[in-house]
């Protein structure tokens, strides 16, 4: 964890504590760290040693995000059915279940199966791992804390730029199972570390019916600005995620061993990301934070479209890195300043929240494929159009706010 998260949780917080962030963070990083972002370096190797089709590896890729959309649905309801505990290491030890199984190409549809269900994994945790672990940490520290739950997502793009690699001499089988062992370890050394009895995530079916009945539709209404900036966000981040590598690699002529290294920055900025985010949301509102990511993304993938030089663009790149593993705790607080105080409707809308991200993630994806092929592999008009969706949820946020003041300022002279 960053020197920052330390210096900020560290109010002589109890071991348990730091036992359940640190069983957070090892989620997060073995159920989207890993299991999503170890398959791009591991995407040439598939197709060299002929275990698919290119086309038939980049449909694997997608199996994961569409996963991720089934488990950020099924999340809770698992969660209610058992809790948040059983579900997180049961959800841990099913993506190592899918390393281990993806060492053995048996066919298409069991390779598939697999990444499916280690993307259900990943949007299981996704929605129950926050609200599992922020209702045993003071308020105060929520964000940083968060930040630091997910650092493991930042840590798992790095590990990808570097230990995969390594594993790749071993050969693409031993990769896999390198990667399965990984799992199987940090979920052995964080299986008691969970904490026990607090937990907001699975409400009871009072308290359920209660959120979902007459107060529902105006909950939804205070949450649809939310949706839509994370929704957007989620189609503004999926071009340099996706094909950042290959525009440093043929776009920019810089070759594979280079990319790499663009690809070890991203990770970088993917592990700065989470605790700078959860920083100044303790130090600033999530409202504000929220405003000036989505400024300084959209300035950031602006300049991978308009820009050539080689070190602007690995600045960029790192820039780029915080921004799919820091929206995680921004939008999260954000959702508690609207919500604060209830922790069932937190938690209730961060699973819609993270649905919706997941939905458009996943259009997101197979819309840029298809707007890559028809123009003739074009990486600067995906980067173009992720900018323009992000200045889009600015535009909506800031409009939206607008509105609302001004509405509770003619009800207010009303009165």
């Amino acid at each position: 964890m960053s020197s920052l998260a330390s210096e900020a949780i560290n109010e002589a917080a109890p071991a348990s504590v730091w036992r359940a962030i640190f069983a957070g963070l090892s989620a997060s990083f073995i159920g989207i760290g890993l299991a999503r972002f170890a398959y791009t370096p591991l995407l040439p190797a598939l197709i060299d040693a002929h275990w698919f089709s290119a086309s038939d590896a980049v449909y694997l890729g997608a199996a994961n995000l569409a996963g991720y959309l089934l488990g950020a649905i099924a999340g809770r309801p698992l969660a209610a059915r058992m809790n948040n505990v059983h579900v997180l290491r049961a959800m841990k030890v099913l993506v190592a279940l899918a390393f281990f199984a993806c060492a053995f190409p048996v066919s298409f549809s069991w390779f598939f199966a697999w990444r499916l269900l280690s993307g259900l994994a990943g949007g299981a945790i996704m929605v129950l791992v926050a609200a599992t672990v922020l209702p045993h940490v003071p308020e105060s520290r929520k964000g940083i804390v968060s930040g630091a739950i997910f650092l493991g997502i930042g840590l798992g793009v790095a590990a990808s730029g570097t230990i995969v690699p390594l594993l790749l001499t071993l050969g693409l089988r031993a990769t896999w199972m390198g990667l399965g062992v990984i799992c199987v370890v940090l979920t052995a050394a964080n299986w008691s570390g969970w904490p026990q009895g607090k937990e907001a995530a699975a409400p009871t079916k009072a308290a359920a019916k209660n959120s979902a009945g007459a107060g529902a539709a105006s909950n939804f209404a205070n949450f649809s600005i939310i949706y839509l900036v994370y929704a957007l966000m989620a189609a503004g981040l999926v071009p340099a995620m996706v094909f950042l590598v290959d525009f440093v690699a043929r776009g920019l002529g810089a070759g594979t061993h280079l990319s790499s290294i663009f690809w070890v920055l991203y990770g970088v900025g993917a592990i700065i990301g989470p605790p700078s985010y959860g920083f100044f949301v303790d130090r600033f509102g999530a409202k504000p934070a929220v405003r000036a990511v989505l400024l300084l993304q959209a300035l950031a993938i602006l300049g991978l479209a308009l820009l050539s030089d080689r070190l602007l663009i690995a600045a960029l790149t790192i820039v780029a890195g915080t921004f799919p593993s820091g929206i995680v705790p921004l939008v999260l607080a954000w959702i508690r300043e609207k919500a604060p105080g209830n922790g069932a409707l937190q938690n209730v809308a961060w699973s819609k929240a993270t649905i919706f991200f997941a939905a458009l993630q996943a259009a997101a994806g197979y819309a840029y494929s298809a707007i890559f092929a028809y123009s003739g592999g074009n990486h600067r008009l995906l980067f173009e159009i992720a900018a323009a969706a992000l200045m889009l949820a600015l535009f909506a946020e800031v409009l939206v706010s607008f509105l609302r003041s001004r509405s509770a300022l003619k009800n207010a002279h009303g009165e």
